[in-house]
């Protein structure tokens, strides 16, 4: 299955670009494939995300490896700190 990054190409937030820049620079270091969905050119992309992540007021970004949900940023990037990406991944 393929790492999706739901991410969204307009937001005001500056933290939240930040966050989706680093898991994009962090799996694409590794190596591992992955896919951005933007959530704010589709509106059911985002309908799936909330979805997946079983949260209606989820934020991008979020991680899910096919349709089984990874977590948040803070998620990821404790993963990353702990060396278990790969665990958080499902891969």
């Amino acid at each position: 299955m393929t790492i999706t990054v739901f991410v969204t190409s307009v937001s005001s937030s500056t933290e939240i670009k930040k966050h989706q820049q680093r898991i994009s620079m962090v799996l694409d270091s590794k190596k591992i494939p992955h896919k951005d969905v933007d959530i704010s050119a589709d509106e059911d992309s985002k309908a799936l995300m909330r979805e997946i992540a079983g949260d209606k007021t989820a934020l991008p970004p979020q991680i899910a490896n096919g349709n089984v949900y990874c977590g948040d940023y803070a998620a990821f990037e404790a993963a990353v700190e702990a060396e278990e990406l790969e665990k958080f991944l499902k891969l």
